[in-house]
C-alpha cells in the first residue's frame, strides 16, 4: 500500500501543476480580437498575402473566401492553390474570382518525392505571393470581418516575426466531442505558453496550421515549406523553424475571430488525428509512449481506480481521498475548457471516455506508420516509418 500511496501524491502532484499552467496560459494566452491597427499603419497598409492550399475542398472553400472577402483590412491578395483536386474546387474558386479580382486561383504541380501535399502546396503558393506579409489558412476555416486586421495587429503590437491564431473548433459529432478537445487540453496543461514568446528553446512552442501569418522575410529566411517538406505536422515544425532562425513567435486564441470544423465523421477523425499523432514526436517511440502514459495516467487511470478501490479491493481511506481529489482537478480543467471555448458540459462527465477514445487513436497512430501501409491525408498515402524522408506510398485513395 506504501507504494500505491506514494503514486497517488504524485499523480496528484503532477494534476496540480497542470491544472496551474491551464489558469497561468488563460492569462497568457491572449485573445486576438482584442488588438488592432493604428491609423498610421492604415494610412498606407501594407500588402497582406492570404494563402489558401485546397485540395477537394468544393465544399468548403466557398464559404471560406466570401468570409476574408468581406475583411475589413483593405490591401490583401487572396491566392487559392488547386492541389490536383478530383472535385469541383477549381470550378468553385474561379466563379469567385470573376466577380473579385484580389481572387486569383492557380494549379499546383503534380506532388514531388519526399514532399506532403499541403507542405508542397504551401510552398507553391508563397511563390506567387507578392505581398510584405503572408498568412496561411486553411480551406475549411471563416473569418469574421476583423480576423486580418486583429492578427497584424497582434503581430505588430507583440512585435513577433510570426504567429498561429488557435480557432474555435466546431464540433458536432460524438467522435469530435471525445477528441479534438484533448488536443487543446494536451497544449495549454503541458506547454507553459508565457516561454513560446520568451524561450528561444524550440521546445516551447506549437502552432496550428489552420492560420499561420509570417513577415515575409522571416519566412524566407527559414526556408520556408521546404525547410520541413517531408513532415506531416508542417504546423508544429515551421514554428519551430521560426526560434530555430532566431525569430520571435507567439499563439493567440482566436475563438472569437475564426471558426472551424476539422473532422465530419468517425472516418475523418480517425485518419486525421491518426496522421498527426506519431509524426508529432519525430518518429521517437519512447516519447510517444511516455507522453501518452502520462496522459492516461492522469486523465483516466483515477476513473478507474476509484471504484476497484472503494468497492472491490478496499483500499485505505486515504487513498480514495487522493483519487477523489485527482478526479475532481481533471473536473476543474475540463469544465474551464468547456466554459471557454463553449462546449458541452455534459462531456465533462465523459472525460474517461475521452481519453480511452485518444488511447485507441494514438496506438492506431502507431501501427499505422510503422507496420502498415502508412498515414493517410486528402487522398494520399504516406511512408512515414524510414528515417530519410517521406514516401508517397498511393493518390487518390479516400478523400477525408
Amino acid at each position: 500500500m506504501g507504494f500505491l500511496l506514494y503514486y497517488q501524491y504524485i499523480i496528484l502532484f503532477v494534476l496540480s501543476l497542470m491544472l496551474l499552467n491551464t489558469v497561468i496560459n488563460n492569462f497568457v494566452f491572449k485573445n486576438v480580437e482584442n488588438y488592432s491597427l493604428t491609423g498610421q499603419v492604415l494610412k498606407n497598409p501594407p500588402l497582406i498575402s492570404i494563402l489558401i492550399p485546397a485540395r477537394n475542398e468544393a465544399g468548403n472553400i466557398s464559404i471560406c473566401l466570401k468570409s476574408l472577402l468581406k475583411q475589413d483590412y483593405p490591401n490583401l491578395e487572396i491566392i487559392v492553390l488547386n492541389d490536383n483536386s478530383t472535385d469541383g474546387t477549381s470550378k468553385v474558386v474561379k466563379v469567385i474570382a470573376e466577380k473579385d479580382n484580389r481572387v486569383r486561383l492557380v494549379e499546383g504541380a503534380p506532388l514531388e518525392d519526399g514532399w506532403i501535399g499541403k507542405n508542397f502546396a504551401s510552398h507553391q503558393l508563397a511563390k506567387y505571393a507578392k505581398g510584405e506579409y503572408f498568412i496561411f489558412t486553411d480551406a475549411d476555416t471563416l473569418h469574421f470581418p476583423k480576423t486580418i486586421s486583429s492578427a497584424f495587429g497582434a503581430l505588430i503590437t507583440t512585435k513577433v516575426d510570426a504567429l498561429s491564431i488557435y480557432p474555435r473548433q466546431i464540433m458536432v459529432t460524438f467522435a469530435e466531442r471525445m477528441t479534438v478537445p484533448i488536443i487543446n487540453i494536451a497544449l495549454q496543461c503541458f506547454i507553459p505558453f508565457i516561454l513560446i514568446k520568451k524561450s528561444k528553446s524550440p521546445l516551447f512552442c506549437t502552432a496550428i496550421g489552420q492560420f499561420m501569418m509570417f513577415k515575409r522575410e522571416a519566412y524566407e529566411k527559414i526556408g520556408g515549406y521546404e525547410s520541413i517538406k517531408g513532415n506531416m505536422v508542417d504546423d508544429i515544425q515551421i514554428s519551430k523553424r521560426v526560434k530555430k532562425s532566431g525569430y520571435k513567435f507567439m499563439v493567440f486564441d482566436g475563438r472569437n475571430t475564426i471558426y472551424c470544423r476539422m473532422y465530419k465523421s468517425l472516418k475523418g477523425v480517425i485518419i486525421g488525428l491518426a496522421k498527426s499523432i506519431y509524426p508529432a514526436f519525430n518518429g521517437n517511440i519512447v516519447a510517444l509512449f511516455s507522453f501518452t502514459g502520462l496522459l492516461t495516467a492522469t486523465l483516466l487511470i483515477p476513473f478507474m481506480l476509484l471504484p476497484l478501490g472503494a468497492f472491490l479491493f478496499d483500499w485505505p481511506v486515504a487513498i480514495i481521498r487522493l483519487i477523489i481529489f485527482q478526479i475532481i482537478i481533471v473536473l476543474a480543467i475540463k469544465t474551464i475548457f468547456a466554459i471557454k471555448y463553449k462546449q458541452r458540459m455534459l462531456d465533462i462527465l465523459l472525460s474517461p471516455v475521452s481519453m480511452a477514445i485518444m488511447d485507441a487513436l494514438i496506438f492506431v497512430s502507431f501501427f499505422q506508420a510503422k507496420y502498415g501501409e502508412g498515414l493517410s491525408w486528402k487522398g494520399r498515402v504516406y511512408d512515414v516509418s524510414g528515417n530519410d524522408k517521406t514516401k508517397l506510398v498511393r493518390e487518390n485513395s479516400w478523400i477525408n
